[in-house]
């Protein structure tokens, strides 16, 4: 009896450990470097999303989301957006994208950051941008993937 409970101990202990390198092994499967995805193309009110991720030893170390306009200008630099979305919503793009960068960081996956009230379609953005990111890294492949946000 004693060397049954044993050999049942030894065998859970063993697929514990299988378990824990298959987990291992799938964070191991990100690459190291800058991978990039973009919305298709601009939204309605003129901006075109981005999220750039730097991938270091497997983890995702830093985030970028934001958006820029036809001219290049930065979404995160416009101070009339800004005031004009903090009155209508609560938050504007410096806020909520820093809680979007941060959250991934903790989390490594987009499933786990939750939207910022007031922020819920740059959430959805955020969370379909990141994922296709993290897709690029685990193929390795550093072209900027394009992402149709508007289905």
């Amino acid at each position: 009896m004693l060397k049954l409970r044993i050999l049942i101990v030894v065998v859970c202990l063993m697929s514990a450990m299988g378990i824990l390198n298959g987990c291992s092994s799938s964070v191991n499967e990100i690459k190291d470097g800058y991978y990039m995805a973009e919305a298709v193309d601009f939204d309605e009110h003129g901006w075109r999303e981005y999220v750039l991720v730097y991938i270091s030893k497997g983890k995702i170390i830093n985030v970028e989301y934001d958006a820029f306009n036809r001219s290049g200008f930065a979404k995160s630099w416009d101070l009339d957006y800004m005031r004009v979305m903090n009155l209508a919503d609560g938050t504007y793009p410096n806020e909520f994208s820093r809680i979007y960068t941060v959250s991934l960081i903790n989390w490594q996956n987009p499933d786990g950051v939750d939207a910022v009230a007031g922020a819920t379609h740059s959430h959805v953005s955020f969370r379909l941008l990141a994922a296709a990111a993290i897709e690029q890294a685990r193929t390795g492949n550093k072209q900027v993937a394009l992402v149709n946000l508007h289905e």
